[in-house]
């Protein structure tokens, strides 16, 4: 007999889970969230080892803006986290480019366009299209209302805000690279380094293959509510788990569902620690890790999901120790290395990396701060490997990310006082993401991303959530993707 009943269950305490989670608390269901870590935050965690924290993935962090959903939550609940806004957001160097990214729109695109031999007015008029492509869609993000599926309400909205969505409707199912064609920047490489590394970090794909509207939005990124949360993105993470609790739910961590079986109107999950009975269930998982978990066939819609999941990527990772003047920043620093600019931006080629402030003293012992690298490596190419091989193709990456940085940031490879190392095998390991998969879905041009705004629902009343779904990659979009599971659960 299960132990307890819940309305809803949740599987995986990954930003997507923690959102359904607390937004369904907040109407009043009884859920019941379960993660197989010690800690919660999934791919966007903050772990312990040897005395440092390390954030899991090297990334940066948005929605917390007033008004954005994670300064709404810290606001309404009274969480204990600290964001740092951030200035540069993010340096990018590569050969021949410096360029530190401002928190500002506009500073950032006067610097682009008085380098040297820039064609100004065009880069100009690129990025006026870019903004009105940005602003049309950062406001969905802004009022999870407005994201489908909506009700009468949001159509009323989006019907007189249909002028706005014209710069969209333009560039809809067409790659990033054929706008930068139009404006006749295709061979002004600095705007092209920009174009194919934020691409690359946000919607998992070059400007040669990124749908441009996603593409021309995510070149906002720095500047919409984006930067640090102090002593790493999990205590944002332990401060939802607070709130969900604080709301009468619960959460058991850690605590892995090893099997999910229907039983009547609702589901029973077994677990590590005992049986639980829910009406309905979430999955914070891959299409196919939830497939086997519920023991069902993966409906065809889903199966092209998992396929475009497969067709993505996976990490190879670096966790670093640094002595703190590694950076020159004083505080929380992020730097994108990128040591050919003509060669793709993987494998070691194109690093990023995420650097916690001098003032973060609980982060690492003696004054040193944390580092953690990452680069795309492709779940294809890694997949068709085996044993040996494909370790020795890991620790390829893994080095030619040592040489990037040496090339690239000569003073923190200078500093490092001491290394570890991660693999796709170890995302596997410790988030149960098939063959170590990060980051969702790639958003390569074409216009099948606009035919499903709904949370798929794998089985009769078990429903999947996360970076594989709409809205997408990033900790607020996955968030929010889980605002509008729990708003139609509720329903």
């Amino acid at each position: 007999m299960a132990e307890a009943d819940f309305d809803i269950a949740v599987v995986g305490a990954g930003f997507g889970g923690l959102g359904t989670a607390l937004a369904a608390a907040e109407r009043g269901a009884r859920v019941l969230l379960l993660e197989t870590l010690a800690y919660p935050g999934g791919c966007a965690s903050t772990f312990t080892r040897g005395g440092a924290r390390y954030e899991s993935g090297a990334t940066l962090f948005s929605g917390f803006a007033p008004g954005q959903l994670f300064a709404q939550w810290i606001a309404r609940h009274a969480l204990d986290v600290r964001f740092v806004p951030l200035d540069p957001v993010i340096t990018l160097r590569a050969p021949g480019l410096d360029l530190p990214v401002p928190a500002d729109r506009d500073r950032l695109v006067e610097s682009i366009a008085t380098l040297p031999d820039a064609p100004g007015d065009r880069v100009r008029a690129f990025f006026a299209e870019q903004a009105r492509v940005a602003e049309a869609l950062w406001a969905l993000l802004a009022d999870p209302a407005l994201l489908p599926p909506f009700g009468a309400a949001a159509l009323f909205t989006h019907a007189a805000r249909l002028p706005r969505y014209l710069p969209v409707l333009r560039v809809m199912g067409k790659p990033l690279a054929s706008v930068l064609a139009r404006h006749g920047l295709s061979d002004f490489a600095p705007l092209r380094i920009y174009a194919d590394a934020i691409s690359q970090i946000t919607v998992q794909a070059s400007a040669a293959e990124a749908e441009a509207p996603f593409a021309l939005s995510t070149l906002d990124y720095p500047f919409r509510g984006t930067g640090h949360v102090h002593g790493g993105v999990g205590k944002l993470a332990w401060a939802l788990v607070s709130a969900i609790r604080a709301l009468g739910s619960e959460v058991r961590l850690p605590d892995r569902v090893n099997r999910i079986t229907r039983d009547g109107d609702g589901y029973i999950l077994g677990t590590r620690k005992g049986t639980v009975r829910a009406r309905r269930v979430v999955l914070n998982l891959l299409p196919a890790d939830a497939a086997k978990l519920l023991d069902v066939p993966l409906p065809a819609s889903l199966q092209k999901t998992a396929d475009e999941v497969a067709r993505g990527w996976g990490a190879a990772m670096l966790y670093l120790r640094v002595r703190p003047e590694a950076v020159h920043e004083e505080g929380p620093a992020h730097l994108e290395l990128v040591h050919d600019a003509n060669a793709p931006f993987l494998e070691g080629n194109h690093v990023f990396c995420s650097v916690s402030g001098r003032d973060e003293t609980d982060r690492a012992p003696h004054g040193e701060r944390t580092v953690t690298v990452s680069t795309h490596i492709p779940l294809t190419r890694l997949t068709a490997l085996e044993g040996e091989a494909r370790g020795a193709y890991v620790a390829g990456v893994q080095d030619a990310m040592r040489r990037t940085i040496a090339a690239r940031a000569p003073e923190l490879a200078a500093g490092i006082v001491h290394a570890m190392t991660g693999s796709p095998r170890t995302f596997a390991r410790f988030t149960g993401r098939a063959d170590g998969a990060v980051g969702g879905v790639p958003r390569r041009a074409g216009l099948h991303h606009y035919t499903t705004f709904r949370a798929p629902e794998i089985a009769r009343g078990a429903f999947l959530v996360g970076d594989s779904f709409f809205p997408g990659q990033s900790t607020l979009a996955t968030a929010l993707a889980g605002v509008k599971l729990a708003e139609s659960l509720a329903r």
